[in-house]
């Protein structure tokens, strides 16, 4: 699909929530250009610059990266796809991140992806690693063998702590209050399309469908314009 005019959406949802498959499949779909928060700060922390040092001092101490510093982190790539329609995954996260991004630029959109933490808990807490080989297990869909041990080594195998039980709850929590301003904020201005479900592929036609009329509609207003 080729856009007649620039479209930038977010997205936003909990970890677990499937929000890396959603948006690489908007991506492929409708040909945004992907900017996540999470690969940049990598990137940067990697690459040394400014920005990931100061990021990564922030990190290292247990402490969250302030507002201001991730901004600046997003806006200055954000210079370089200006002409671009794009989808912004991973920011913004609070409402002070939002109120600077709409000082910047226009939003149009804002998918949320609304699935019960109950689910969210159930996906993570089923993942298991052969910490040797890097060899992923899932109790619901991908079980070893025998319970517990590797397929090929038969050495037992770890639940990382991101994926126990404690850390998800408060994970989630987390996610719950530090984003829930951020929804009202955008849903007050009518900006904000909840999809709710359990399941990725169930919710994904929906997303699809709704980014389809929004942007057909907005191709056809530009042609009839012309």
């Amino acid at each position: 699909m080729v856009l007649k005019r620039i479209f930038r959406t977010v997205i936003m949802g909990p970890p677990g929530s499937g929000k890396g498959t959603v948006s690489g499949r908007i991506v492929k779909r409708f040909g945004l250009t992907h900017l996540s928060s999470g690969d940049l700060l990598r990137a940067n922390i990697k690459a040394k610059t400014e920005l990931g040092l100061l990021m990564k001092s922030c990190i290292d101490q247990g402490q969250l990266v302030p507002d201001d510093i991730i901004s600046r982190l997003i806006l200055t790539e954000m210079r370089s796809i200006e002409q671009s329609s794009w989808l912004l995954d991973g920011y913004p996260r609070t409402l002070a991140q939002a109120e600077t991004l709409d000082g910047v630029c226009s939003v149009d959109r804002v998918i949320n992806l609304d699935v019960p933490f109950q689910t969210i808990k159930q996906r993570l807490t089923s993942r298991w690693l052969h910490l040797p080989s890097g060899r992923v297990y899932n109790i619901d869909f991908n079980p070893p063998k025998i319970s517990g041990l590797d397929d090929v080594t038969g050495e037992p195998l770890i639940q990382r702590d991101d994926d126990r039980p404690e850390t998800i709850t408060r994970r989630l929590k987390s996610y719950e209050n530090q984003t829930q301003p951020v929804l009202e904020y955008y849903r007050s201005k009518g900006m904000l399309e909840t999809f709710s479900g359990t399941e990725t592929n169930k919710i994904w036609p929906h997303i699809q469908a709704f980014l389809s009329e929004t942007l057909f509609s907005q191709n056809e207003n530009v042609v009839g314009k012309a």
